[in-house]
């Protein structure tokens, strides 16, 4: 199996103001000349981390990460202000022009797949491909898996020890319920529970257990702003109307792509990635047979090595794609 790239450092990190008070942190990697790809992080609210500019070659490739608002290094964190999936868009727009990058490649996983095709079927031209793993629609029932009827059936264990924040409230949506507790006046509870949503997200996110993601999304500053953000995108239905993605995937037409899902992926069903896949033909479909949701399973990055390895080939003999 092909292992990650080297360890690199960024040549260029700055930060973005993209309006009503929010700055989003963002880095260069790699070759300033290379081919422009921008990773769009999970969660919402994970942020990027420095292991993410390693799926690139790093002689062939201008990596650009950054983190979304609220998230990772933007400031305020954890801010769920004006912190909408259009804003998300705009801003992914907005860091392109202030980098003049006329097309890019999208690399997105999770949260970041879904952020990646609402990017892609607003702004096609600004698209050169997309390598989206662990897809993510956005629908009730992709919630309704991870935080009603589904996962907690697999993991029976971590699923009651998700409940115990919430075990004495009266109402029935655990999300809303969530996020009353998440954005309360208890520091302690609210610090409590934002460690227990970032660890029932962890322990569905890899094939086998890894207590280095569950270390990293339990960190306090990690978890404060993954339960935050993503319990206010969840209670508000990912600010999408049901089903919008598919129902708007033909303006894909034209943009290739290749999507990585694991066959055990516990967070989001491949069943996304197979509806995606008969919305968006251009795409190829590889379903990892010994891959879970998150992007380091060992068989996950495999497979998304090999893919921006093919297209870095196929954009350099394509330049007016890539450019």
């Amino acid at each position: 199996m092909l292992p990650l790239y080297p360890e690199i450092r960024p040549y260029n990190e700055s930060y973005l103001a993209v309006g009503a008070g929010h700055q989003l942190y963002f880095e260069e990697s790699g070759t300033a000349e290379g081919l422009p790809v921008v990773v769009i992080h999970g969660g919402p609210g994970a942020g990027c981390s420095d292991q993410m500019r390693r799926f690139f070659d790093p002689e062939h490739y201008r990596i650009i990460l950054y983190d979304q608002r609220g998230a990772g290094r933007s400031e305020p964190h954890a801010d769920t202000d004006h912190n909408t999936s259009a804003d998300l868009v705009g801003d992914l727009e907005q860091l392109r022009q202030h980098l003049k990058v006329d097309r890019w490649l999208l690399f997105g996983g999770s949260w970041g797949s879904t952020l990646a095709l609402l990017y892609a079927e607003a702004h096609p031209r600004r698209v050169s491909a997309m390598i989206l793993r662990g897809i993510f629609l956005g629908r009730q029932q992709d919630l309704d898996w991870l935080y009603q009827s589904g996962a907690g059936r697999y993991f029976p264990e971590e699923w009651e020890r998700f409940l115990e924040p919430v075990e004495d409230a009266t109402g029935t949506d655990l999300i809303e319920t969530y996020h009353q507790l998440l954005h309360g006046s208890n520091d302690l509870a609210r610090v409590g529970a934002a460690k227990a949503w970032a660890r029932w997200e962890a322990v569905n996110a890899s094939l086998r257990p890894s207590s280095q993601s569950l270390d990293y999304f339990t960190q306090t500053h990690v978890a404060l702003s993954l339960a935050r953000i993503s319990a206010h995108y969840f209670r508000n239905h990912c600010f999408l109307a049901e089903n919008q993605i598919l129902a708007q995937a033909s303006v894909l037409s034209g943009i290739p792509g290749t999507i990585v899902h694991g066959r055990y992926d516990m967070i989001c069903p491949p069943e996304q990635a197979w509806a995606l896949s008969k919305h968006w033909p251009d795409a190829e479909l590889d379903f990892i047979r010994e891959g879970g949701h998150s992007a380091f399973d060992p068989a996950n990055v495999d497979a998304l090595i090999r893919a921006t390895e093919r297209w870095s080939r196929y954009l350099r003999q394509d330049p007016g794609r890539a450019e």
